[in-house]
């Protein structure tokens, strides 16, 4: 009989062992998310401002810098780094054409998925320094054409221009994410090879 109680005060105590062990670390998750509001999982935290809802691009067809030649709807199937020049392309400008260039550079296997794209007026730039710094960059020519795609971007200045942001669009055509002019780099290439990681299009 002593031995029976024995066997059974054993079996209880590991059930509650077993129960512990698989019910306290979904109570520290939840007491660690919910009820101490200052921590969360750092891999879900995007270095990029997300743009919800995303807004879908019309079809467009815009001149290309330089050329009296458009390229029609060519924001879709590539994920895209959009940035726009107001003015001409002084340092931050570059700043951000050389960040964006290196984000590519640096995906490595994946940058064939990645295009650049910048709007910029024809004062912009010195094309032999854009075409010797950045030759794979599609650069538009700022005007009417291009109107429909500056309305869309949610970040302007008191003048209505497009702020220095530089803005994602997702090979479907979907203006999603944007980074602030302080953004860094690095945390552009962690957004950027996450996204190619989850995404089966473009």
């Amino acid at each position: 009989m002593t031995q029976d109680r024995s066997a059974q005060s054993r079996q209880r105590r590991l059930l509650i062992v077993l129960v512990l062990m698989f019910f306290a670390p979904l109570g520290l998750a939840f007491y660690l998310y919910y009820g101490h509001g200052t921590w969360h999982p750092g891999g879900h935290v995007n270095a990029g401002d997300l743009i919800q809802p995303v807004r879908p691009l019309p079809p467009l067809s815009l001149p290309l810098w330089g050329s009296g030649t458009s390229a029609a709807n060519f924001l879709t199937r590539k994920w895209t780094f959009l940035y726009v020049a107001a003015g001409p392309c002084a340092e931050a400008c570059r700043t951000r054409l050389y960040d964006t260039r290196q984000v590519r550079l640096a995906l490595d296997r994946d940058r064939d998925r990645v295009q650049r794209v910048l709007v910029a007026d024809p004062d912009c730039c010195d094309a032999r320094w854009l075409h010797e710094q950045h030759p794979d960059l599609i650069t538009i020519r700022a005007g009417a054409a291009a109107a429909p795609l500056l309305a869309l971007l949610p970040e302007q200045d008191s003048t209505g221009a497009a702020a220095p942001r530089v803005y994602l669009i997702d090979p479907l055509g979907n203006l999603m994410m944007s980074y602030a002019a302080g953004a860094k780099a690095k945390g552009m290439l962690e957004d950027m090879k996450r996204l190619l990681r989850l995404s089966s299009i473009g």
